[in-house]
Formats: C-alpha cells, structure tokens, sequence
C-alpha cells in the first residue's frame, strides 16, 4: 500500500476571465521511505500540487477534482479543523521562501516550541530540548543562542534551515519539500539533503521533493516526475529518466544543466520551451543597447575596489558595552573588480557573501574600509552624494518574495528606476521601454498589468532583474539571481547576463552557492568563509587546483549528474 496516492489530479484558479488549470489529469505515489523528485520549468505546476495536497491553495485556487490518500486514508476535502491534524503532525511542509513561511515578531524558540507542543503534546522544557537538537541537526551554530533570536537575524539559508527544523519536529509520515535547499550552500545543502534522506530511508517517511536543481534529483531522489504546463511528461527512476530520457522537455532540460567539470562559452539553451515561446530582441538597436558611456572593455583596470572592510551586527543589545554581544559579518574584506569582467564570491550561508554586497549598494556602512567606485569611496557619502552613483550600481536581490511592493503593477515596478532617475521624457517612451524590458527576460509585456502575487517565484526573479536593468547600470551586484530558477530559465536568464556584458560592457559582482554556475560565469573567484576572505583566484585555475582546503571541500561536495552522457545531451562548446 503506497504512503500517499493522488489520482487525476486537477487544480484550477476561478477569475472573471474564466478557469485557469494550473494542473490536469495528475497521477503519481510514493512508497513509505522513498523520495519523488518533482521537476519542471517555473510556473509548471510543482507548489501547486504540493500545496494542493495538503489544501494549502492560496483562494481562489481550488482542487476541482482528483482524490488523495494518505495511508490509504483520504485526505482531500476534510473540513479545516480536521486538516489541521494532517499538516504538521502527519505530513511536514518545507515552504520555498523562509522569510514568509517565519514571524517576524516571535523569536525562533516560540515558533518551534509552539509546533512541538502543539502537535506532540510535550511541556516545554522538553520541547525546548528538542528545538535545540534540532537547530544543531540542520547545522545551525550556537544553537542556543540562535534560539532567542528573531528570523531577520538569520541569513536566508539559515532561515531556511529554520524552516526545515520546524517541518521535522513532530516526526511526519510524509515531507512535502518545496525547494529546501534553494538558498543553501553546497556543505548545508549536503547536510539537508543527508538529513532528509536518513529520516526516510530510517523512519520510513515518504518525501515529495520540488526542485529545480538537477544535481540534488541525480544525488537524492529514487524516483523524477516531470512537469511541463501543469502536467506529467515523464515519470520514472532516476537513472532512467536521467540517462535515457523519452521526453523531448525532459532531454532540453537536463542539456540546460551548468556542467561542473569545464567551463562552456555560453549555457545550452532548452529548445523545447524556445519552439513554444520564441522571443529574441536586437541588443544593438534595443534601448538597453543605447550607451551614453564608451564600451567597457576588459582593459585590466578596476571599476571597483573594496579595501579592509569590517562590521559587525549586533546580537545582544546592553547598557553597559562591555556586555553587549556582536557577530563579525565582515572580516578585513579587500578585493577589486576589473571593468568589464565577472567576480564571483562563493561560501556557506552566513559567511558575509550578501552583506558585502550590500555594503558596495550603500546598504550597510562598514565599521571600517573603503569602498572606491572610479576612485571614489561611496562608503562614506551621504544619502544626497551618492545619487549620481545609485544610477549606475544596480543589485538583483536574493529574494524575488520580499523584493517587490506586492501593492504596486509589474509595470509600475520596473518604471520606477526609470522615472526616479528621469531616463526618459514621456510616459509613451517609460511604457516602450518597459514592454522590452519585459519581453527581453522572457515574461512578456502583457504582464504589465499584473501583481507580484500573480507569478511564480522564478518568474518574480525574472522581473526583478528587468528593474535592476532600467538603469542601464556600469556594475550590475546579483545576489543569488538564478536561487529561485529552474534550470531552463536560470540557462536564458545567465546567457542574458552574458550577452548584457559583451554588448554594454557590463561589470558583474557575481554572488551564488552553485559553483557549477559560478564556473560558467566568473572570470575570477573569491571564497569566504566567517566573515574573512581566505583564497582568491582565475576561475578554472581555482576550480581545477584549490589551494585551500575549505575550497577543495566546497568543490568536491557539489551535487553531480556524472552519470549522464554529456556530450550525447549537446552540453555545449568548451573553452580551450
């Protein structure tokens, strides 16, 4: 008897427009102690069904039909008070977005403690033992410490971590995993991935793993469903589908994989989504394309350089200094950034990846260092002196969710930068530029009209780097642009950057967790780790000859797709 059964499932969201199927006709199980990996392009369909089955839809949308069977108990339809006791206690969800899924205004303890109690019925003092040792099991240091704190004092990967704990506290029949890993670096992810694959194959828990990532499906999983427009393409084990799959979306996705083993010139593009939505646009004649600057070449000179930069945060707040606690964000940081050229910076969540690119915004004030753009330290200018520079430093955030006024029109959002910094003279011109925008990331210029909320969250990451864009910016700072992307999209929307680059001279400060896309797309790397910055180098010279030890163990705990035959998937053209 499978742990949970859906049948011809089908989710549909009313409007005054009429039904829109999200999911049609799906129909898949899962044993006791087994993962399904669900994969697809972003907006297929993958939360849907995993909030579908636990009726987690956001109104409108509802299941119209289809049964689900937990145990061989249904499950679809009871009333709410009912559902209650299945979500939480049977079946733990990992949402993809921690900052939403965690409140604000309660401390980490009061949120797992209450789960904890709530559903296994234990006093509290028990109930904080176990929040602590599930803190420690999902990798998060200081454990007691952390206990205490508010989510806005965590990383995203460690919220994310978070998250997880709280989805395995009571122990659950099955795990609905959303993403789990998107904002976590490889060593935490590995950690994860290990936690979750331990808990089913030991407790015999069924999981139910949405992801984009390719190398966690070939390392995790014993079973792919792939979706393509609401519906199942392609199911089966996970070595078939990955060495011999049938289906032609199937094939163009795993081509789309960034290889880790060599750097490419360009990111293989998934031919089957391009035959359905071909879009392409003239860089030279197109609006991002009219310079009002001379083309930057990589001519060795720096546009940007960071030199000794420290802060701290404080954690614990007190009268009296000497009994205030802070943590080192940012460790006597110093790097420069060539004209022209792509910097990566890589490390475990919390190392200071973000916050160094937050400081080079204008974000964050260092403690001490500079931050010289052309010479100048824009570190330590005021609000007012930094305008001219704001135009030309433009940051992709990390996170599509909370990045975006969820009250203000696609349209609206982009426009902003544009009419701020008065770009343009007319709202005829705003709107023309807009519309390219739009159409040049792939979303079209008919979702102008809509809200954040309408989108998936890769398509929201799509959006925010059309805003960012509007500037037409010198130095462009993605902080994990493509975490949230799957990987026929996050393959455009990097061969976009690239193009951006060779076309209008763009400089990139590059910061993910993926180190086969920071292979691709870096020209050189800097890895850190506490806070500090301990090995910098050329790209393939650090990926092919680590010199520390912290960088080797990085590299080697990389999820892989080894098995497939690459260049029998068309993985590309290699760099000599």
């Amino acid at each position: 008897m499978p742990l949970l059964t859906v049948e011809d499932l089908q989710i549909e969201f009313p409007s005054r427009n009429g039904n829109t199927v999200a999911v049609r006709g799906l129909s898949f199980t899962i044993e006791k102690g087994e993962i399904l990996g669900l994969v697809g392009e972003s907006g297929a369909g993958k939360s849907t069904v995993g909030n579908g089955v636990v009726d987690l839809l956001s109104p409108p949308g509802r299941v119209s039909a289809g049964r689900v069977y937990l145990n061989d108990e249904p499950i679809h339809g009871l009333n709410p008070e009912a559902m209650r006791a299945v979500r939480g206690k049977r079946v733990g969800f990992i949402f993809q977005d921690p900052m939403t899924s965690l409140n604000p205004l309660l401390t980490i303890e009061t949120q797992l403690v209450e789960t904890i109690c709530t559903n296994l019925q234990l006093d509290v003092p028990t109930a904080v033992k176990k929040a602590l040792a599930l803190l420690k099991a999902v990798g998060i240091p200081q454990p007691q410490m952390r206990l205490k704190q508010y989510p806005h004092q965590f990383s995203g990967g460690m919220r994310q971590r978070v998250v997880i704990a709280i989805a395995l506290s009571c122990d659950p029949e099955l795990i609905i995993a959303d993403e789990p890993t998107t904002a976590l670096d490889v060593s935490i992810q590995n950690q994860i991935l290990e936690l979750i694959r331990a808990l089913c194959k030991e407790r015999e828990v069924g999981c139910l793993l949405v992801t984009h990532d390719m190398g966690v499906i070939a390392n995790v999983t014993d079973r792919v469903a792939v979706m393509y427009k609401g519906e199942l393409v392609e199911l089966g084990s996970t070595t078939q589908v990955l060495r011999e799959p049938r289906h032609d979306y199937t094939k163009s996705l795993i081509r789309a994989v960034p290889r880790a083993d060599r750097k490419l010139y360009r990111f293989p593009n998934v031919d089957y989504i391009e035959k359905a939505q071909s879009h392409s646009i003239d860089i030279k004649s197109h609006w991002l394309g009219e310079k009002e600057t001379d083309h930057e070449e990589k001519t060795g000179e720096a546009l940007l350089r960071v030199e000794g930069i420290n802060l701290h945060f404080e954690t614990r707040s007190a009268f009296f200094k000497k009994n205030r606690r802070y943590v080192k964000a940012s460790d006597n940081v110093s790097f420069c950034i060539y004209k022209g050229e792509t910097f990566g910076l890589v490390g475990e969540s919390g190392s200071g990846k973000s916050t160094i690119a937050r400081i080079i915004a204008g974000l964050h004030a260092p403690d001490s260092g500079q931050v010289l753009y052309g010479g100048t330290d824009v570190s330590r200018l005021t609000s007012k002196q930094r305008q001219p520079f704001r135009r030309q430093i433009q940051m992709v955030f990390q996170n599509p969710y909370t990045s975006m006024n969820a009250r203000m029109r696609i349209r609206d959002i982009i426009a902003e930068p544009i009419r701020f910094h008065r770009l343009a003279g007319s709202d005829q011109q705003i709107t023309g530029i807009v519309n390219d925008l739009l159409d040049h990331v792939g979303i079209g210029k008919s979702a102008g009209v809509k809200f954040p909320h309408e989108f998936s969250g890769g398509q929201r990451q799509r959006i925010s780097i059309a805003r960012a864009l509007a500037t037409r910016p010198r130095l462009l700072i993605c902080d994990e642009p493509t975490s949230a992307l799957d990987v026929s999209v996050q393959a455009q929307i990097l061969n976009l950057l690239k193009d951006l680059q060779d076309e209008l001279g763009l400089t990139l400060l590059f910061i993910s967790h993926d180190l086969p896309v920071i292979r691709q797309m870096c020209d050189r790397v800097g890895v850190m780790k506490h806070g500090a910055l301990v090995e910098i180098g050329e790209t393939e010279g650090l990926f092919n000859n680590p010199g520390k030890p912290y960088t080797r163990e990085l590299i080697n705990l990389m999820p892989r797709i080894d098995q497939i035959n690459r260049e029998d998937a068309g993985g590309g053209k290699p760099i000599h």
